[in-house]
């Protein structure tokens, strides 16, 4: 069975060097090139990987360009995966596989389909996710499901890098199992159920700017949803320095401290207590981009 395997990102990664320790190796990777790595602050150099198991590499800024379609047909491969891969694939990419083209998606389809998904599932405080092998068709997300995996999460702590590496372990078991069964002719598609749709819009770096006129639970998640592998949320100093903010836990003493949103209600060695805009307060127990915390009783704003 000959495959290519498209994809730029550290689950591309993660996933290319699981199928191939299985034996499934593929005729072609096709990824970004290095000077495009900016797209992704998750970006993986798959060219390592592929150079360990002499797989050819083709570099393409766009996967429906002629020139990575031409490269692509040239291998005739009877499955396409693409695996962190954020560019729609069109009709013609499409039609290159015998078989089809498999894509990855951090969501229990068809629940959150689209953007940003993984940040999003934090910020809706989701319990029940997943993680899906689908068949690639027209629409985002919407092809039959090929595999998928369930899996409990604490709305409260979970954060992006836990929620990130669970995708990426349910992954690496499903897509060899996947392969397994494509090989020895047995295709599974199931068609997505009709209830239960939601698409999820894009997230930028600016959208982690923290409002901290906002309640404190809302701060929180932003936080959790912000952070690792994504840029984090954000907020600065009164002297206008920007602190991007990793982790936050709920503050002990609710109702101890009483301030002004976004005030620093106090500060024990690099962790500092802010309040928010319900009354209640987070302290904030990882951050970078000063050398100190912000002073005491100063506020925290959302310009510099």
């Amino acid at each position: 069975m000959k495959t290519v395997f498209v994809g730029a990102v550290e689950g591309s990664h993660v996933a290319l060097s699981a199928i191939c320790a299985r034996g499934f190796v593929p005729d072609l990777v096709v990824t970004l090139p290095p000077d495009l790595s900016h797209r992704h602050s998750d970006f993986a150099d798959l060219k390592p990987t592929a150079d360990r198991y002499d797989i050819p590499v083709h570099y393409t800024a766009k996967s429906d360009s002629a020139g990575t379609i031409k490269t692509i047909q040239a291998v005739k491969p009877d499955l396409i995966l693409v695996i962190g891969w954020s560019q729609i694939c069109g009709p013609e990419f499409r039609a290159q596989a015998k078989i089809g083209c498999v894509g990855f998606h951090p969501s229990a389809l068809p629940r959150l389909r689209g953007r940003g998904v993984i940040p999003w599932t934090v910020i809706l405080g989701e319990t029940d996710v997943g993680a899906s092998l689908f068949w690639l068709g027209e629409g985002a997300d919407d092809g039959p499901i090929a595999a998928q995996a369930r899996y409990a999460v604490d709305p409260n702590t979970v954060t992006a890098r836990e929620l990130y590496d669970r995708a990426l372990q349910a992954l690496t078991q499903l897509l060899p199992q996947l392969l397994t069964q494509i090989s020895e002719g047995d295709i599974p598609a199931a068609p997505q159920p009709e209830t239960g749709i939601s698409l999820c819009a894009r997230r930028r770096p600016e959208d982690g700017l923290i409002d901290w006129t906002r309640p404190a639970a809302e701060i929180n998640r932003l936080i959790r949803a912000a952070g690792p592998p994504y840029p984090g949320a954000f907020t600065y100093t009164a002297s206008g320095e920007k602190l991007v903010l990793l982790g936050v836990q709920n503050t002990a003493l609710q109702g101890y401290y009483i301030g002004l949103p976004g005030q620093i209600q106090a500060i024990e060695g690099n962790r500092f207590t802010v309040a928010c805009g319900d009354g209640k307060c987070l302290d904030i127990t990882n951050w970078t981009g000063a050398d100190a915390p912000p002073e005491l009783h100063s506020k925290l704003r959302n310009s510099e």
